[in-house]
């Protein structure tokens, strides 16, 4: 009895140090068939093994980096590389005297390092010329770690910036009447042919400014419709019909150039709503463009004296941070109108107006004429970078999302090859006969 009892003893003792064995050896997260007997050797025994970890070093990095994540981690890199001189000129972008690079536009690039330039009717003669004026600018910007913007005003209708060659894309007001968002993607689409053609990669188009006041002497036609509904529907279309084809739209005038008497270009339009109004019409199609992943917003140049009675909208603090920024939520680029419109130069500095725009979280200066106007803002911000006025940590988070935008589109220094003139016109003759635009 007493034998069979140590048996007992010993056969227990053996159990339950197999009992042990085993689940000490067992994988901790192991459930599934095929984690089954991993971490063991051809001879049986457990083979070494680390517990489970969060850190995807010590797990091999098994899960991939999610693209948004390596965007944001290679602009933190691009950004870190860049000279403060550098990181000022993403801040601007500056138009151009004439149809060909000359010294001004050179040290624009070499001394400057501007962020972009915009063409107007005056810079572009012919397909030929505007090829090798673009392309040229590229290859003049090699010097620099970062590919340029290059924007036109291509709306359709009577603001176009392209050669004669091309066939007319009709009036947003004209595309708007049709009922048909597909009429404006398809039109869009076109533009961005065309722009991408000549390696342009900028649009500020399309305009999401409401028509409600038929004496309006600057927008009118420009505007896809009297209703946020149909400005909403169209500009949504068109802003897909740009980006479909690598070219980055800029809704504007931010917040809503629409109701005024005044043309910017010559003076400063004065704008009474309050916001309660400017919520229930001029900022719908704004809002729909933001919930839409819109990348640019442009300023327009208003005095709204019940949101800032000191300051016009372009650098109004009220208007970029307060309502676009943060009731909004708007996170993308903003750029300014061009600071040298009579709205800003006839009643403000343009100096102070485009440190203002800054500061009031704005991204890019547009300073579309005049390269001692262009020379005098760059001075201007580059005084208030060193003076604190424009902090190191605010200016990262301004150019910042400049080089994401960039990222987002591969802007690159690549010449282009040029635009298929007859593929565009007879896409424009079939887009006007599909939606009875003759």
């Amino acid at each position: 009895m007493k034998r069979n009892k140590k048996k007992w003893l010993i056969w227990t003792l053996v159990l339950t140090l197999m009992i042990l064995t085993i689940a000490g050896c067992a994988p901790r997260n192991s459930a599934s068939p095929e984690s089954e007997g991993t971490g063991v050797n051809q001879g049986g025994s457990a083979a070494p093994s680390s517990p489970p970890t969060n850190d995807p070093q010590q797990q091999g990095n098994t899960e991939p980096t999610p693209p948004q994540q390596e965007t944001t981690d290679a602009v933190a890199e691009q950004l870190d590389k860049l000279t403060t001189t550098e990181k000022i000129g993403q801040l601007v972008l500056v138009g151009m005297e004439g149809t060909a690079p000359d010294e001004h536009t050179r040290k624009l690039i070499e001394t400057y390092r501007v962020g972009g330039f915009i063409f107007y009717k005056d810079n572009i003669e012919n397909s030929d010329q505007a090829l090798s004026l673009i392309n040229r600018l590229k290859e003049d910007n090699s010097v620099n770690k970062l590919p340029l913007f290059l924007g036109v005003d291509e709306e359709g209708g009577r603001v176009t910036r392209m050669p004669k060659e091309f066939a007319k894309i009709p009036t947003a007001a004209s595309i708007g009447n049709t009922g048909n968002p597909k009429a404006a993607e398809d039109f869009y689409r076109v533009i961005g042919d065309e722009l991408s053609g000549f390696g342009l990669n900028l649009d500020f188009a399309p305009v999401l400014d409401v028509n409600s006041n038929p004496d309006n002497p600057v927008i009118g036609d420009r505007s896809f419709g009297d209703t946020p509904e149909t400005v909403s529907k169209m500009g949504l279309a068109a802003m897909g019909g740009l980006s479909g084809k690598g070219v980055i739209p800029v809704v504007k005038h931010f917040p809503g150039h629409g109701d005024t008497s005044v043309d910017s270009h010559l003076g400063l339009p004065v704008v009474n709503h309050d916001l309660e109004r400017l919520k229930e019409l001029e900022l719908v199609p704004f809002q729909d463009a933001i919930e839409n992943g819109t990348d640019m917003v442009m300023i327009a140049h208003l005095l709204l004296p019940k949101l800032d009675p000191d300051h016009p909208s372009s650098f109004s603090k009220a208007v970029i941070h307060d309502l676009l920024r943060e009731e909004l939520g708007y996170k993308g680029v903003i750029v300014s109108d061009d600071m040298t419109m009579g709205a800003i130069t006839e009643n403000y500095s343009i100096e102070q107006a485009a440190v203002e725009f800054i500061t009031a979280g704005g991204n890019i200066v547009l300073v579309g004429h005049d390269y001692d106007k262009e020379e005098a803002v760059i001075r201007a911000i580059t005084k208030a970078v060193e003076q604190g006025i424009i902090s190191e940590t605010m200016l990262d988070e301004r150019v910042g999302a400049i080089l994401k935008l960039k990222a987002k589109y591969k802007l690159s220094g690549e010449p282009a090859n040029g635009p298929d003139v007859k593929a565009v016109n007879a896409a424009i003759k079939e887009a006007r006969k599909n939606y009875g635009l003759q």
